[in-house]
C-alpha cells in the first residue's frame, strides 16, 4: 500500500474506522476482530476509534478495548500500526451524542483511554468535537498538556472549522498533525478545511468518506449489502454520482474504491478513514491505496461532485 504522513508518521494511505464494529448494527466479536486483522493484512496501519463508540448508554470504551484486543491477537507485526483515538463526546441511554470539552474531562478522558488501549502513551489524539459551551482554546490547551506530560504523542482535532484549526496551530504548533472532518462527495462542507490542511502540511482524515456512494454507520442500520459486501448504495446508479459507478465498471473495481482513489487524489495530505464491519469490505477499500485515476476520469468524478 502507498503511504502517506502524519506529522513524521507515515501510515497507510487508507486507514480504517472502527466505528461501525461498536455501535448498534455491530457484528459479533469474532467478525470484528477478523475486521480489524483484514485491515491489518491489507497494509492499513491507522486504526481510528475514539471512547464514545459504544452502544446508547453502555460503558465508554467498547471500540477502544476491541482495537487493542485486534492488536493483541493478530499474528503479525503491529510496530507500524498508529492507533488514533478521540474524547470529548458520549453516548447517553437515548442514543444521541453529547459534547464536553473541558480541560478537566478531556485530560480524564485520555487517561481513561490510554488504559483502555493498554499503550504507553496514546499514539494520536483528538478532540472530537469543540463544545461551544467551552472556549475553543481551553479544550486544546487540554490537548497541550497532555502532549507535555506524555500521555499523547500526537494531537488533531475534529468537526472544526478554518479558524480553529487555525487557532490550534497557534496552540499546539507542528504538534497539530490532523483533522479530522466529514468529507466525501455528498457533503462538500468541509472544502476550505482540505485546502488549509493542504497548505499547512496537516493530514486531513475525511470521515465517512463515501456519502452519496454508500451509507455510513451513522445513517442507521443497513437494509441491503452492495455488491462488495460493504454497506449498500444510497441512490440508483444513474443519479448524482453515476459517474463513479461507471468509472468502477470501466476499471473492474467498486465504486466505493473509485470514491476513496477521488479523494486520495484531493490532496497529499488526504487519508480517508473508510468505516467497515466485514474483512472483504476494508480489503476491497484499502486496494484503493493503488488505484490511480487519470486527470481525465478525474474531470469527469469533479463534474459530478460540483467542483
Amino acid at each position: 500500500m502507498r503511504h502517506r504522513t502524519l506529522g513524521e508518521v507515515n501510515v497507510g494511505a487508507i486507514g480504517l474506522g472502527a466505528m461501525p464494529l461498536s455501535i448498534e448494527g455491530r457484528p459479533d466479536e469474532a467478525r470484528a476482530l477478523a475486521t480489524v486483522h483484514a485491515a491489518l493484512d491489507a497494509g492499513v496501519t491507522l486504526l481510528d476509534t475514539a471512547d464514545s463508540y459504544h452502544l446508547p448508554g453502555a460503558e465508554p470504551g467498547h471500540n477502544e478495548q476491541l482495537v487493542a484486543r485486534a492488536l493483541a491477537t493478530y499474528g503479525g507485526g503491529t510496530g507500524d500500526v498508529l492507533v488514533t483515538t478521540k474524547g470529548g463526546r458520549g453516548r447517553p441511554a437515548d442514543g444521541s451524542w453529547t459534547v464536553t470539552g473541558s480541560p478537566r474531562h478531556l485530560k480524564s478522558a485520555a487517561r481513561a483511554s490510554l488504559k483502555r488501549l493498554g499503550v504507553d502513551a496514546i499514539g494520536l489524539y483528538q478532540l472530537h468535537k469543540p463544545d461551544p459551551s467551552v472556549p475553543f482554546e481551553e479544550s486544546v490547551g487540554a490537548l497541550r498538556e497532555l502532549l507535555d506530560e506524555g500521555t499523547v504523542r500526537l494531537a488533531g482535532i475534529s468537526n472544526t472549522t478554518t479558524a480553529q484549526i487555525r487557532a490550534a496551530r497557534a496552540i499546539l504548533g507542528d504538534r497539530l498533525v490532523s483533522v479530522q472532518n466529514q468529507y466525501s462527495p455528498a457533503v462538500r462542507d468541509s472544502e476550505e478545511p482540505l485546502r488549509l490542511c493542504a497548505e499547512l502540511g496537516i493530514a486531513f482524515l475525511p470521515w465517512s468518506p463515501l456519502g452519496g456512494i454508500s451509507r455510513s454507520s451513522l445513517d442507521g442500520p443497513p437494509t441491503a449489502r452492495s455488491a462488495t459486501g460493504g454497506p449498500p448504495e444510497t441512490g440508483p446508479r444513474s443519479g448524482p454520482f453515476g459517474a463513479f459507478h461507471a468509472v468502477a465498471r470501466e476499471r473492474g473495481v467498486s465504486p466505493q474504491q473509485v470514491c476513496l482513489a477521488w479523494l486520495l487524489a484531493q490532496s497529499p495530505t488526504v487519508i480517508p478513514i473508510p468505516g467497515a464491519s466485514r474483512p472483504e469490505t476494508i480489503r476491497d477499500s484499502a486496494a484503493a491505496a493503488d488505484l490511480v485515476l487519470t486527470p481525465q476520469e478525474l474531470d469527469r468524478l469533479d463534474a459530478t461532485t460540483g467542483r
